[in-house]
This record gives structure tokens, sequence and C-alpha cells, in this order.
């Protein structure tokens, strides 16, 4: 519903004031066009001065211009650095964004897998051709989680894979199995070209620290020389009477 135009100059003479409004009615008595953008500009000083928290607003030069013009009637005939609009952009609905009009074949996977595996098919290169199959398998498995709340098996994303693909993009279902190749944590392309199985890292030994490497290594063989040292001294004998 459009604004009012009565209501608009309520809003804007609340916010800069009734003396400012005033001001900037006076606007059309200047008969010269010169001496009436030279006022102009000095009104939109005037209200920043006013309202200095203005300019750190995002285009606050334009906003306030366009706020002058409208306190104006929208008839104001001088040179301003903007074009002068009003508040008519208020009223101006956003032009709707245009959705994709193409079904996805796959909802669970989305476009972008779907633009995947046709990047995936222009490949020429057989291996880098496989690994890209095995990248998407591995990020469709992922998907089919997510969406689904549930894991997928392998030959299940493989079918999925097939049907996207037109029937281009295969792996062997068993080598698949075998070695994880649809795994999320996988280890980086082995030389052959596929990647290797995720191998969980051991848990390190704890190093002692260093009061227990004292009491464990030099401090042990210190206790050792102080006690051979007390059994060495012995008391001098005395020579018989």
């Amino acid at each position: 519903m459009p604004l009012p135009s009565l209501h608009k100059h309520e809003l804007l003479q609340r916010e800069y004031g009734q003396s400012t409004y005033q001001l900037i009615q006076q606007l059309h008595d200047i008969e010269d066009r010169d001496e009436r953008s030279k006022r102009a500009q000095q009104l939109v000083q005037l209200i920043f001065r006013l309202q200095p928290g203005l300019r750190d607003q995002p285009d606050a030069q334009q906003k306030v211009w366009n706020h002058l013009y409208e306190m104006a009637d929208e008839n104001l005939d001088i040179d301003a650095p903007f074009e002068l609009k009003g508040l008519k952009a208020l009223n101006e609905h956003p032009k709707p964004l245009p959705y994709p009009q193409k079904a996805l074949k796959l909802r669970a996977y989305g476009r972008g897998i779907e633009l995947l595996v046709e990047k995936a098919l222009t490949i020429e290169d057989p291996q880098e051709r496989e690994q890209a199959t095995i990248t998407i398998g591995r990020t469709m498995k992922f998907l089919y989680r997510s969406h689904n709340k549930e894991n997928a098996k392998d030959v299940t994303i493989l079918k999925h894979l097939k049907d996207l693909s037109g029937g281009k993009l295969t792996l062997d279902p068993a080598q698949v199995e075998a070695q994880g190749l649809f795994e999320t944590a996988v280890a980086p392309a082995t030389a052959g070209g596929r990647p290797a199985p995720f191998i969980v890292p051991q848990p390190r030994q704890e190093r002692p620290d260093r009061e227990g490497r004292r009491s464990g290594g030099a401090g042990n063989r210190r206790d050792k020389q102080r006690r051979g040292g007390k059994k060495s001294r012995q008391e001098p004998q005395q020579p018989p009477q």
C-alpha cells in the first residue's frame, strides 16, 4: 500500500524538526536557480550538523537529498549531486528472483551434483575421470546421509550415480566397498590414482614430564650414588688393646 504524502511529511518533520521543514519549504520562494541550489546544499549540511549520526549510515548523502526533495513536495528545480526521487522507492516492489525451473532428478543431491556429473563427463583422461567419479560418489553419500538421516549402501550410490550420468559414470562395486572409496574420511590419492583407505591414527605414547624424568633417570642414579656413598663410608676400627 503506498505511503500517503502527508504521512511522509509528518515523519520527516519529526526526524529533522519543524524549523528545518519550514526552511526547505521556503526554497520555492527563491527565483534564482543557482541561489536555490546553493541554499539546498546549505540545508543538507545543516541537517548533518544537527544529526551527525546520519553520516555513519550507508548512502547518507543520497538519503538526505531525497528527504529534502520529499519535504519540498517533490517540486524543486535545483542542481543536486544525485537523482532526486523522494520516497517513491518505498513504494517500489523488488523484482522477483528467478528460480530454476528445471526439475531435479534426485532431490537429495541437489543441482550441484548434477553440475559435477556434467563436468565429469567432459573429462577425457580415464584416471582423472575415475577419480572425479569417486569424489562425486563420496559427496553423494554424504548428502544422502544428511537428507535422509540414514546411511546409504555403496550400491545405492552407484545406482544413483549411474542414473544421473546416463550410465556413463560407473565403478566396480566390490572395489568401492573393499577400499572404502565412498567414505568421507580417506587419505590422499595413491600412485594408482585411487584414494587409500582411511587409517585411524594410533594414540601417541605420553612422554613423562620433567619431574618424572628426574625421578626415573638421573635422579635414580644420584640416589644410588648417595646410597652407595653411605655404604662405603665406614667407621674407623679401633686397634686392639
